[in-house]
């Protein structure tokens, strides 16, 4: 995996905890944001795939890329350092690609701590949305495409 220190600039700092996403895109040339929700191995694989190969596709040809992985429900899996059978990917991305960021919902998060009886915790370069499908929507209306994998 290519390291693409750069791309996105510091307006997409992992940790910088803005739940808004109102940064300053105006350098990026295109937006892409993955949907992930199922608690599925091979479909967060496969988010993480899509963002590299999109990563570096747009780095080959000098243009700037931001992607939002935007996980929801069952698919908040992928998020808990507890649970994510992709730990290690999600790392190395939190510190070799700041122009893919991941959005952790917290209506998931609130449902999770009524029945665990406590919140569960999420890896520490994802933000909190107030809500996964309306950060999906928000996104829509930024000029982001949606996919999910």
């Amino acid at each position: 995996m290519a390291v693409l220190v750069g791309l996105a600039g510091p307006a997409h700092a992992q940790a910088s905890g803005e739940a808004s996403g109102e940064e300053d895109l105006g350098f990026v040339d295109h937006k892409l944001a993955l949907q992930v929700s199922d608690r599925d191995e091979a479909a967060m694989r496969a988010a993480l795939d899509i963002a590299a190969n999109v990563s570096r596709d747009y780095s080959e040809k000098a243009e700037g890329v931001a992607i939002e992985i935007v996980v929801y429900g069952p698919g908040l899996d992928m998020l808990r350092p507890d649970r994510s059978p992709v730990l290690e990917r999600l790392e190395a991305f939190s510190q070799s690609m700041p122009n893919v960021r991941f959005a952790a919902c917290g209506n998931t998060l609130d449902t999770l701590e009524t029945k665990e009886g406590r919140r569960p915790a999420i890896v520490p370069y994802a933000r909190v949305v107030q809500a996964g499908v309306a950060e999906l929507i928000r996104l829509h209306e930024d000029g982001y495409a949606i996919v999910k994998p």
